[in-house]
Parts: C-alpha cells; sequence; structure tokens
C-alpha cells in the first residue's frame, strides 16, 4: 500500500526526535526535527539576518540561477548544435571544451569575483559555467545520435540542409536538449547555493542566509535553510520533467 512507503521515514524522525529529547544527539550538533521546524518559523516571519526574510532569499537565488542558466542555454544549445552537425567544427572547438570542462565551477569564483565583483554578474559566470557543459554536450550527443536513415531519407526527397537541420536534427535531439537541461540545472543549483558562500551583495541568497546562521550558531536555521535548497531543487526538476512530457509528447 502507499502509506507504507512512509513507514520508514516517520520512524526515523520520531526516533531522531527521541534521541534529541533525552539528550543523546547534541541539539548544537543536530537539532531535534521540532526545532528545525522552529527554525524555519523564524526564517519565514523573522529572517536570517533579521528582517531579510526566506522568501527574499529565495528569489534572490532563483533570479541568479536563471539569469546564468538562460545565458548557458542561449549559447550552449545552438553551439551544441552545430557542433553535432559539423564533424570539423566539432574538432576545431572540442579540445578547447575537453581542457576547460573538467574545472569545477567553484574554482573559478576568485577570478569572477576579479572580473565582475560581488554582485549579480560574478554569481551568473559561475552558473553558467556549471549549466553550460551538460547542456552543450547533450545537444551534442543528440545531435549525433539521430540516425542517418533520416538524414538519408530527407536528403533522398530533396530536402534542403537548412530544412534538414530545422525539421530533423533539432526535433530528433530535444530529448537529449532537456536531459542536458535538467543535468544542468541541478548542478547550477547547487554551484549558486555554494556561490553565494563567498558573500552577495545584495545581502540575499539561500547560501548566504545559510553562511549567516552558521555565523551566530543556529544550526536549527541551517538545517532548515539546507531542506529548503533541496526542495526547490525538487520541484525545478520535477517542473523540467513535467515540460518534457508536454513537448515531446512523440517519445
Amino acid at each position: 500500500m502507499k502509506f507504507e512507503r512512509y513507514i520508514l521515514p516517520v520512524f526515523l524522525l520520531f526516533l531522531w526526535q527521541l534521541l534529541s529529547y533525552v539528550g543523546v544527539i547534541p541539539s548544537y550538533l543536530l537539532p531535534s526535527p521540532i526545532r528545525i521546524i522552529f527554525g524555519f518559523k523564524d526564517l519565514m516571519f523573522v529572517g536570517m539576518p533579521p528582517e531579510h526574510l526566506l522568501y527574499d532569499h529565495a528569489r534572490y537565488s532563483l533570479y541568479r540561477v536563471a539569469y546564468g542558466f538562460g545565458i548557458a542555454c542561449l549559447v550552449g544549445i545552438p553551439l551544441g548544435l552545430i557542433m553535432g552537425w559539423s564533424e570539423r567544427i566539432r574538432a576545431l572547438i572540442g579540445p578547447l571544451i575537453e581542457l576547460v570542462r573538467p574545472i569545477p565551477p567553484l574554482a573559478w569564483i576568485p577570478i569572477a569575483i576579479l572580473w565582475f565583483g560581488i554582485g549579480i554578474k560574478s554569481a551568473a559566470f559561475i552558473i553558467f559555467l556549471g549549466t553550460f557543459f551538460p547542456i552543450l554536450l547533450n545537444t551534442i550527443s543528440g545531435v549525433v545520435a539521430i540516425n542517418p536513415i533520416f538524414l538519408d531519407a530527407a536528403r533522398s526527397l530533396n530536402a534542403k540542409e537548412k530544412d534538414i537541420f530545422f525539421k530533423v536534427l533539432i526535433p530528433g535531439s530535444i530529448p537529449s536538449i532537456f536531459l542536458g537541461m535538467r543535468i544542468g540545472m541541478g548542478i547550477g543549483w547547487m554551484t549558486l547555493v555554494a556561490a553565494e558562500f563567498t558573500g552577495v551583495k545584495e545581502g540575499y541568497g539561500l547560501g548566504y542566509m545559510i553562511m549567516t546562521a552558521r555565523d551566530i550558531q543556529r544550526p536549527d536555521e541551517i538545517i532548515a535553510g539546507m531542506l529548503v535548497v533541496g526542495i526547490i531543487g525538487l520541484f525545478i526538476n520535477w517542473a523540467f520533467g513535467a515540460l518534457e512530457s508536454k513537448i515531446v509528447r512523440w517519445r
């Protein structure tokens, strides 16, 4: 039955609360579930720092990740389609991509601050680096994986190369593009929160909120903030899946 899947999580929460109540788990290391709930309430209505409410932190973080993710899509998808379409361009640009790709996005934080300062531009740059490569590589993979029979059939019907590109390659690669976008968004969301640990100009952001709670020794609000990050990430992933299921109906 469906309720059986909740038995273990509920039992673990009850055990956690019990061990916290009797003092087996120190509250300064791991607050009890009830204290975390109260910490979440404080984030919602008091703020961390005071008057910097959870809603505003989430709004700023979502804006930053949307900024960097949007730029990554605008650059990565067209470039991936072109590289997948042209073996010559893929051989020309591929080595550069493989050289830069292994560098973790967080390693770029010092240079991002040097180039753009602390603010939306540096955060967007870090998000761009985290999301760009999954989008690019999955787009290339989607184009390359298209069955050559479809291309030959289009050419046998005297289709122009432009028509093949827009009517065969792009529709055929959409599932891979969506996969790259979902992976890229997940990496970008994690990267953004970590990038906000270094500080934000506006004073808002989920990562900044968590670090501020750490500075004043509020582990309940730290864990509450972490749960908010996870819930928002889960919702974003669900939204991408729902959008993909509507757009790629024929898959």
